[in-house]
This record gives C-alpha cells, sequence and structure tokens, in this order.
C-alpha cells in the first residue's frame, strides 16, 4: 500500500491526541523506534508525522536500520559552521543522507517568540548542512531536505509591525503569524533551503489539516518525498530488497 491521504490526515489528528491512528501507523512506529524511550526530538507529538514519513522509505525498500527517529539512533548531522546538528527524521543508506527532515509545531502562548524562534532554526539548519555538504562531508548524492511544520489555533490575527530603523516590507504589514509563517516557508522553497516544505494548520478542536498555501500542501510535500525516492532508484538505492514492511 502507498502513503495515503487518510495516513496524512490520521497522523495530524494523533498529533492532537484526537484519535488513535491506524494499525499500520502503529506497526511503522515499532519497527523503526518511534514512541520508545528517546523519543523524536520536539516530543512525542510528532511520533506519528514520523512514522508516516518513515512509511514513505520503508515501502521502497529502505531497511529500517537506515530511518533513525529516536535520539538513541543518533540523529546527529555534521555541519560547517558547528560540528553538528540533531534533526528531526534522518534516512541515510550507506553513504548516502537520503533525507533528513525537521518536524516543528508554532506553538503559544508566546507566538512571537516561537515564530523567530521557528524561522532562525530552519534556516540555520538548511544552510549549516548544505555548507557541509560543499565540504564533502556527505560523500554520496546530494542531501535531500524537508520541512514539515505544523501551526495551531491562536496565531490567526493580524501582529502590529513595531516602528524601526528602517521600513518593513508590505507583504508583512496586517499579516497574522500562520500568515507570515506561509510567506517564510515559500520563500524557503523559492531559494531551494529546502527541497520539500509542508505546511499545515490544525487545532485539538479542528484536528482535520488545512492547507493553507498550495504549493506546500501535503500533495506537493509526498509528490516530492516519491521524486526523491524515485531518483536514488534509479542510482541503485537502496541496495538489495532492504526488508519493507509487511502490511
Amino acid at each position: 500500500m502507498t502513503v495515503t491521504r487518510q495516513d496524512f490526515e490520521d497522523a495530524v489528528a494523533a498529533y492532537w491526541g484526537a484519535k488513535q491512528t491506524q494499525n499500520e501507523l502503529s506497526a511503522i512506529k515499532n519497527k523503526v523506534g518511534a514512541g520508545t524511550a528517546g523519543s523524536v526530538r520536539g516530543g512525542k507529538h510528532f511520533d506519528t508525522i514520523a512514522a508516516l514519513l518513515s512509511k514513505f522509505f520503508l515501502e521502497a525498500g529502505y531497511p529500517p536500520q537506515d530511518i533513525r527517529v529516536t535520539k538513541s539512533q543518533r540523529l546527529e548531522l555534521p555541519g560547517y559552521y558547528r560540528p553538528q546538528k540533531q534533526w528531526d527524521l534522518v534516512v541515510a543508506h550507506e553513504n548516502t543522507l537520503v533525507a533528513a527532515f525537521e518536524l516543528k509545531a508554532l506553538g503559544g502562548p508566546s507566538f512571537g517568540n516561537n515564530y523567530n524562534n521557528r524561522v532562525e532554526e530552519a534556516l540555520g539548519s538548511a544552510v549549516d548542512l548544505r555548507r557541509a555538504a560543499l565540504e564533502k562531508l556527505f560523500p554520496g548524492e546530494k542531501p535531500w531536505l524537508g520541512y514539515f511544520m505544523e501551526d495551531g489555533a491562536g496565531s490567526r490575527s493580524p501582529v502590529r509591525i513595531e516602528k524601526g530603523a528602517f521600513p518593513v516590507a508590505r507583504v508583512w504589514h496586517g499579516s497574522s503569524y500562520q500568515k507570515r509563517f506561509g510567506v517564510f516557508c515559500e520563500r524557503l522553497m523559492e531559494e531551494r533551503i529546502y527541497d520539500s516544505v509542508c505546511y499545515v494548520t490544525s487545532s485539538a478542536l479542528e484536528s482535520k489539516p488545512s492547507e493553507p498555501v498550495e504549493s506546500l500542501d501535503w500533495r506537493h510535500f509526498s509528490a516530492a518525498i516519491n521524486a526523491r525516492i524515485g531518483f536514488l532508484k534509479e542510482l541503485g538505492l537502496p541496495k538489495g530488497d532492504g526488508g519493507m514492511l509487511p502490511l
């Protein structure tokens, strides 16, 4: 079975504790290690998202040991401006970084601080790794980076722009944190800082995900992951039968 839209919606709902995921997602979590001691960085809420993304690679034949989702499995990747950084989901096969994902949420009540932190983290992580790749710290195929952002309720009101030494670009005026993050994620893609970005909004009361920017929706994100898998498959990766997950 392929990764479905229902899988995605179930994983987002489970993020809020709104429902149990399908048995299939639970099996994936157990196979790759999510939900055990040393849970996904950022909190166990993201275990189901990590399991969802892991399913793409398990079904493509990557062995479970190639898919790292817990701290105990070592999620650190080398950087250029710092020795290493811990990502949230890492898929590594032999000498190739197949994919690395950041899984983040914009939570309250301090939306302003969290927004700024998320922007700085996303930029810093990707720029550091991209530069490390130029230094041949990833000797295989060029690394692929994905960013999954979940935005909850409470960030949808317009935010005041403080008067500073120079004027702020018009796109930010009258925008909410939700809108600002949509602009930010679009620009991450335009500048090729990440290879793919998924930006969804939901809440505990309305767990069904909304996708405010079409180019950043689940359909585009999953297509980009499949394209990466297909590209590496043409190059003979993964090698061997991998050990696909029985469904």
